[in-house]
């Protein structure tokens, strides 16, 4: 590995940052560690575009840790659905009662002891200690990493626990002083988003192309290294929208896997399951289209069956309860059963295709 001096790349960020990154987004303009936590946060897996409507809803309904710690969880996640990765907002909540419980409403100050908190890890960690505190702490997130692989050659593979603290152990070495960190730091993380991409590096915008390796050798997208690749698979499953006029039954998911803790529609292994649990019930119900979700390790395939009981029975299913729809709504929902309640509630005769078109959108 060869670039420029460590010193040099940093004054080479710092400087690129103050004229061309990000400087309005919400989140910079405060060094209130629940703001920058709740961003770092968010911004895990999700993109800023996304981010930034939901940011403001949440802040508005949660405006301090005291806030989000007091709330119930449903009320959390009713706040985070349709973000996805519902762990971070079950870690939300339970590191906001830990800060108060235990450090009497105030975030501990170094990036040690924010790495101890649920949820927190070493980067977002660093991120908060270096923005809110000014402490020299390396951020070595999803961006950053690939900016610091390309830039040094770093070919280590990060599949490695080897590789990753090596890389760590970089990353510290490139710091600047305390007063530049936060410049440094979100210099990184825009080069990174905008600038040193996945598939197309913009390499002439970049400040550090001259010493950059990966762009000397012709080949940037072959950092970072990480040799275990994700195999995606498929699932399938049908889903049982059982409605009595305006009401809906819901069914709260298992504390673990997929849509934990949030209330859904319940599931089925297929429509032949699905079918013989409700066979002999009055009403009249019937397929709607196919529809499918991506998800982090695969493609699910859903297959909604809608039907409408002339009343509600409160021992409709073994588990659950009615909602109506409009307080359902207000509930903790995977993103596409949102849309499809959401579908229903806004006009009862909508299309099955546009639906779908909708939920896939």
């Amino acid at each position: 590995m060869s670039c420029g001096t460590p010193g040099t790349i940093a004054s080479q960020v710092i400087a690129w940052q103050r004229r061309h990154g990000r400087h309005d987004l919400p989140w910079q303009a405060s060094r209130d560690p629940y703001r920058v936590w709740l961003s770092e946060v968010m911004l895990q897996q999700t993109q800023v575009a996304t981010v930034l409507a939901y940011y403001a809803r949440f802040l508005q309904r949660f405006p301090d840790v005291a806030t989000l710690a007091a709330a119930p969880a449903d009320d959390v996640l009713a706040h985070w659905s349709g973000l996805g990765y519902y762990s971070r907002a079950r870690n939300l909540h339970r590191c906001a009662q830990v800060v108060m419980a235990e450090h009497g409403g105030s975030f501990p100050r170094t990036s040690e002891a924010l790495a101890t908190l649920p949820g927190i890890g070493r980067s977002t960690a660093a991120a908060i200690a270096a923005f809110c505190f000014g402490e020299r702490a390396a951020i070595l997130d999803g961006n950053v990493k690939r900016v610091l692989t390309r830039v040094l050659g770093f070919d280590q593979d990060l599949a490695r626990a080897a590789g990753e603290r090596a890389l760590w152990s970089e990353a510290q070495a490139l710091l600047p002083p305390a007063r530049d960190i936060a410049a440094y730091a979100q210099g990184l993380m825009d080069l990174g988003a905008g600038v040193c991409t996945l598939r197309r590096p913009q390499c002439g915008a970049c400040p550090l192309s001259e010493a950059c390796v990966a762009r000397r050798d012709g080949d940037p997208q072959r950092f970072p290294v990480k040799t275990r690749r994700l195999v995606r698979g498929e699932r399938i499953n049908a889903l049982l929208w059982l409605g009595a006029g305006q009401q809906v039954w819901l069914e709260r998911r298992p504390p673990t896997g997929v849509w934990a803790g949030l209330w859904s529609l319940p599931a089925f292994a297929d429509l032949d399951a699905l079918r013989d649990t409700i066979r002999g019930w009055p009403g009249q119900g019937h397929a709607l289209p196919t529809f499918s979700h991506a998800l982090t390790h695969f493609d699910w395939r859903l297959q909604p069956w809608r039907h409408e009981l002339p009343h509600a029975v409160d021992s409709a299913l073994p588990q659950g309860r009615w909602w109506t729809i409009a307080d359902a709504l207000q509930l903790g929902l995977p993103a596409p059963v949102r849309k499809l309640l959401a579908a229903a509630s806004a006009d009862d005769t909508f299309a099955a295709q546009e639906l779908v078109d909708e939920l896939q959108a």
